[in-house]
């Protein structure tokens, strides 16, 4: 299990922030009483777009994770590329929940620079 470490740790945390927004989308529904799409509420909007942002995002960067966890599970960068991920993931969430795009254009950012450089450490894991 410990060459799967970091690959596990990000699947239960990215996991869990997934679920969290899954949870707070079905709140809105219910709360104000909306089945299907967003019903032009703008709260509900925001959730579903935050929901379907981190469904977009996660997927790709858990099999760049997971093969570079094959690929060389010792890597130092692992642990580094999971946690920056993760933590740009809720800043990036929490700046469109809150409608600070300052907070979301840097989660954005960070995101993409952090797929960047786990998409180079895999080509450098291959390559060792």
């Amino acid at each position: 299990m410990q060459d799967y470490y970091w690959f596990i740790i990000f699947i239960i945390s990215n996991s869990a922030i997934l679920l969290a927004f899954t949870i707070n989308v079905s709140r809105l529904r219910i709360k104000y009483k909306i089945s299907w799409g967003d019903g032009g509420n703008k709260g509900l909007m925001k959730a579903i777009r935050v929901h379907a942002n981190g469904t977009e995002q996660v997927p790709i960067y858990a099999l760049i994770i997971l093969s570079i966890s094959f690929a060389n599970p010792d890597n130092v960068a692992l642990p580094i590329l999971v946690i920056i991920f993760t933590l740009t993931r809720l800043l990036h969430a929490y700046g469109m929940l809150l409608r600070n795009p300052l907070l979301r254009q840097i989660g954005a950012a960070i995101t993409y620079a952090t797929q960047g450089a786990a998409i180079l450490t895999l080509l450098v894991s291959l390559n060792a």
